[in-house]
């Protein structure tokens, strides 16, 4: 016998559809209803709600064997499946993750194919695989930010079984998993949520309606919130989830969503006697989520930095566009480098105020801000979702890689980053709803118009070409320029494993010098130096010492060191020893 439950404080009646057969349910405190049924695995179930006929899938479905529209299935994971009995997890200080999107990684696009590549993830120096979304959402692709159903593993990736055996295989090999999760809104197609209660308000973020985190009924939505993001970590047994757009989450409670669920998370890691972390995505440079409890802050494990990205990226590539505007100099970047953000109660043109607040870098270590050259955001949310590799020589994505591995943050490559993919990661979208469709393509042109795109750049998301041309192809890593850089990202993984310089996570213990004019720049941890040439043509730069790393060979010159244009030397203060040249 099973217990089913479900959330419907406003229905005057609710029955469970169980197979062919339909049971009434009694009503319980706090609007919940329940009823106990004879059901094995794979039972297919859903709940009728006062007199309508159409039978709706469990806001707390573990699957959607036939989609979100369709009846939710009994299931349960085998325990037996386990087999990472010794696994003890991994601490966000000293990790390196690599982030993917599942159905595009590969060309199969399930967990099973996934797997295949793992070793090639170890090999690179990764320690953490951080998964986009997979919870359910309409279609067979998606990005996966249009989830609706958020306690089922899409079927097209391989379902629940399927991300079992991928957290199991990574374990099995000493890779961590973290998970992307989006509680700040659901997806336009299969949201039966507010049919069951008010799980949404009035208000409206960029991608919907907000949760309902603090009006009446909101105890109950939160719960819904804290655990799902419980149960990935118990019943997947998944090391961290990554928290999409908190800044999107509106909660004027006393205790905020985000302190509660790290709360729990740490009651959590507790009981399982493994890490669990925590790590937040926002624009709002606000060092709360990241401050210690004890301090007064949220207690979040780390954050993604964007303007570490856009410090190097304008730097390197020049661009100025957008949200780049205040970004670019050389000066700009040091600043970033040294102290985590660069917003930090500063003037944003971009949004013509002042944004964001400094990093007190005695209490929070650098370690906490994940570092990155890209993302499948900053290169998606580009019109055509080109790469860097596709307007960047080799020798500057070598440049961008160096300064973020070998930085104070915790580094997160995106799937091909480290060959300089040629493939593009577009956005895309399958969804069954023709209108819903039609909108999404048409608000993706408008939005990009308004920035000053060319409308005629942008891939039309529901184009089954626009997924096909977003999956890697391994064939590339291979082949030239691709194997030189792949051998340069192994190369400076392997020295940040290597050098305790580069795992000291305090910003207060790194420095850099740079020359506007000159092009160049250095990134000093202790008694190493990363020189980096950012002109197109060689320079000297004074700083001397022996070359453990570098792009391109780089020779000592009386008043420092010759490095080649778009290249980078990581050097060490002292005489003697021998160069690694990547190329």
């Amino acid at each position: 016998m099973r217990q089913f439950r479900v959330w419907a404080p406003e229905a005057g009646a609710v029955r469970l559809r169980l197979d062919e057969a339909t049971h009434p349910m009694r009503r319980n405190g706090g609007g919940w209803w329940s009823v106990t049924a004879d059901a094995g695995q794979g039972a297919r179930y859903g709940f009728l709600l006062d007199d309508d006929p159409t039978v709706l899938p469990d806001p707390r479905s573990p699957r959607q064997p036939d989609g979100v529209h369709a009846a939710s299935a009994v299931h349960d994971l085998d325990p037996a499946r386990w087999t990472d009995h010794g696994w003890t997890g991994r601490q966000l200080a000293g990790s390196v993750f690599y982030e993917l999107h599942v159905g595009t990684f590969t060309a199969a696009g399930t967990f099973d194919a996934a797997i295949d590549r793992l070793d090639h993830l170890v090999a690179l120096g990764v320690t953490t695989v951080e998964l986009m979304p997979v919870n359910a959402f309409d279609g067979t692709h998606n990005w996966g930010y249009d989830g609706v159903l958020w306690y089922a593993v899409q079927e097209s990736y391989g379902g629940p079984d399927g991300l079992q055996r991928f957290v199991d295989a990574c374990h099995a090999r000493g890779l961590a998993v973290c998970l992307d999760v989006v509680y700040n809104h659901l997806g336009p197609s299969g949201n039966y949520l507010p049919r069951f209660g008010p799980y949404l308000t009035d208000g409206h973020n960029t991608w919907g309606q907000s949760l309902n985190l603090d009006g009446p009924g909101s105890d109950a939505v939160r719960r819904h919130i804290i655990d799902n993001a419980l149960r990935w970590l118990r019943e997947f047994h998944l090391d961290a989830l990554r928290l999409d757009a908190v800044h999107a989450l509106v909660d004027r409670t006393a205790t905020h969503l985000l302190a509660e669920l790290a709360t729990e998370t740490t009651a959590l890691s507790a009981h399982l006697g493994r890490p669990l972390g925590l790590i937040a995505e926002s624009d709002l440079n606000d060092t709360r989520l990241i401050t210690p409890r004890a301090a007064g802050g949220y207690g979040l494990t780390g954050q993604w930095n964007d303007d570490l990205h856009h410090a190097v990226h304008t730097a390197v590539s020049g661009e100025r566009q957008g949200y780049y505007a205040d970004f670019g100099s050389l000066a700009c970047l040091a600043h970033t480098l040294t102290h985590g953000f660069f917003h930090a109660g500063t003037y944003s043109s971009f949004r013509g105020r002042t944004h964001g607040a400094p990093i007190r870098r005695d209490l929070i270590p650098g370690s906490a801000l994940l570092g990155y050259t890209c993302t499948h955001d900053q290169i998606g949310n580009r019109a055509r979702g080109d790469r860097p590799s596709a307007y960047l020589t080799p020798g500057q994505l070598a440049v961008k890689a160096a300064l973020v591995l070998l930085s104070a943050s915790t580094p997160m490559l995106f799937m091909g980053e480290e060959w300089g993919a040629r493939t593009p990661f577009q956005f895309f979208t399958s969804h069954t709803d023709p209108a819903v469709a039609a909108a999404t393509a048409a608000g993706r042109r408008a939005e990009f118009a308004e920035h000053g795109w060319d409308t005629d750049d942008v891939p039309d998301p529901q184009d089954p070409a626009t997924f096909a041309r977003s999956v890697l192809d391994w064939t590339e890593p291979t082949r030239e320029p691709h194997a030189r850089l792949l051998a340069c990202y192994r190369a400076l993984l392997t020295l940040r494993k290597a050098r305790p310089e580069f795992g000291d996570p305090w910003l207060d213990r790194v420095w850099a010098d740079y020359d506007e004019a000159g092009r160049w720049f250095v990134l000093r941890r202790g008694r190493i130096s990363v020189v980096c040439n950012l002109a197109e043509d060689e320079a000297v730069i004074p700083v001397h010492g022996r070359v453990l790393l570098a792009w391109a060979p780089a020779t000592e010159s009386g008043a420092g060191t010759l490095v080649s244009g778009h290249s980078f030397a990581v050097l060490e203060e002292g005489d003697g020893g021998g160069a690694v040249v990547t190329g």
